[in-house]
């Protein structure tokens, strides 16, 4: 396997259940993501028409404007080139745009070995979850919970409301 891609909605567990696999996995995985991205992203690209609105505005919803599609088009591009390279990928994914996210995924990741997995919550745990981490916008895990898996394909799913993010980790690598 060269990328696992781990797709479910903000405070849905993804993060918890890549750093679980790093230490489950034999070989070294680089776990990146959304948030890495948004990190990395210049200040004035967070909030805005031109980069990724809606973060902070506390109605959960977010829009992507041109300026972050072309970068994170680039970032798709780029986290494919590594894993050709040889670095093993845990990307952990929050498809806004769904089917169309997974299928910019799959062509940049054509001829890799991929495995899909669903990461699903509940729409009030991640609430809960996403108060408590005081770290994001209010809404945005219970408008995100369902949405992103809209017509999405998946090898696995793993769902957090009620199982830990290390039982959700040995399901995926019992899935490998």
């Amino acid at each position: 396997m060269d990328v696992i891609i781990l797709n479910g909605g903000s405070s849905s567990g993804k993060s918890s259940i890549a750093r679980c696999l790093q230490e489950l996995l034999p070989d070294p995985w680089l776990h990146l993501g959304a948030d890495t991205l948004v990190a990395a992203l210049p200040p004035r690209l967070v909030g805005g028409a031109e980069g990724i609105a809606g973060v902070d505005d506390g109605d959960g919803s977010v829009s992507v404007g041109p300026a972050f599609a072309a970068l994170d088009a680039a970032w798709t591009l780029g986290v494919a080139a590594m894993a050709r390279a040889g670095a093993r990928i845990l990307v952990d994914e929050v498809f806004l745009g769904t089917t169309a996210s997974q299928t910019r995924w799959r062509d940049a990741l054509a001829g890799l070995s991929v495995l899909w997995v669903g990461v699903h919550c509940d729409p009030s745990t991640a609430a809960t979850r996403e108060a408590a981490r005081g770290d994001r916008v209010t809404g945005m895990a219970a408008a995100q919970a369902h949405a992103v898996h809209e017509g999405v394909t998946y090898d696995l799913t793993v769902d957090t409301s009620h199982t830990t993010p290390q039982n959700c980790a040995r399901t995926v690598l019992a899935h490998l």
